[in-house]
């Protein structure tokens, strides 16, 4: 069965003959999925997050390839709304590198980094102006379906997640922004990063939905970001403000 896809293509040919509407449709709910690419290298574990996929009928493997060059060449024709990409491919581009290509045919697509390293400071080589829809995600968490879903359906929202073992590791340093934030708002904004929704944060804390919103308001409030903005995703920016004020083991092989 094809995927019911409304996005359409643009006049021009660039990427393969399919650069896409910027502001094509994004995935929803209902009787769509989500459609996902997948790039990694490793045969075994392509299998493995195919079939960790494969267990929800909400997301839809559209591709699987594992280089850059035969995903550049492909990719851009499939349309995917996320991509999830090895950040270690071999020989060529790496993962943040395919990404950024990739983003200049498909710019509205969500990107997903696999990596074995709780680092993402991977994540500083995309222009802050770009980063939203970049996630990232430690390999040994694809077996965990949830974490897998929620990277995916942010990245496809335009939002920046991170693994939660990551998120653990992380501490504010002192005289941060960060330190204005109440303990209540520090975890909510540690949730937000893990691509909690307001719903289900509500849930983890035992709140109500519009007091997670309160705090929300007022964590965005302290961090000084802009509301009035409309070209500034207040999620994206909390977030990324989140990763450039907190200092963790970078590097460790998790």
């Amino acid at each position: 069965m094809a995927y019911p896809c409304k996005k359409e293509p643009c006049a021009t040919t660039e990427c393969g003959g399919a650069h896409v509407a910027k502001w094509g449709l994004r995935a929803v709910e209902g009787d769509r999925c989500i459609p996902v690419a997948i790039v990694e290298d490793e045969g075994l574990f392509r299998d493995l997050l195919r079939r960790a996929l494969d267990q929800d009928a909400s997301l839809r493997v559209v591709g699987e390839f594992d280089s850059a060059k035969a995903a550049l060449e492909r990719i851009p024709a499939l349309r995917p709304d996320v991509v999830i990409l090895d950040i270690e491919l071999g020989g060529g581009m790496n993962g943040v590198q395919l990404g950024l290509a990739l983003r200049k045919c498909l710019p509205r697509l969500g990107i997903v980094l696999l990596s074995n390293h709780a680092n993402p400071q991977f994540l500083a080589a995309v222009p802050r102006t770009e980063a939203g829809g970049w996630s990232y995600l430690l390999k040994r968490s694809v077996r965990d379906l949830d974490a897998l879903k929620r990277v995916i359906l942010g990245s496809s929202m335009g939002y920046v997640v991170l693994d939660q073992q990551i998120v653990d590791t992380l501490q504010h340093r002192e005289a941060s922004v960060l330190s204005r934030l109440t303990p209540r708002q520090y975890e909510i904004l540690s949730l937000i990063a893990q691509g909690y929704t307001n719903a289900a944060i509500a849930d983890q804390l035992g709140l109500s939905e519009k007091s997670v919103q309160n705090h929300i308001n007022s964590l965005y409030q302290q961090l000084g970001l802009d509301r009035e903005d409309a070209s500034v995703q207040p999620r994206v920016t909390a977030v990324l403000t989140y990763l450039q004020e907190t200092s963790h083991g970078f590097g460790r092989t998790l």
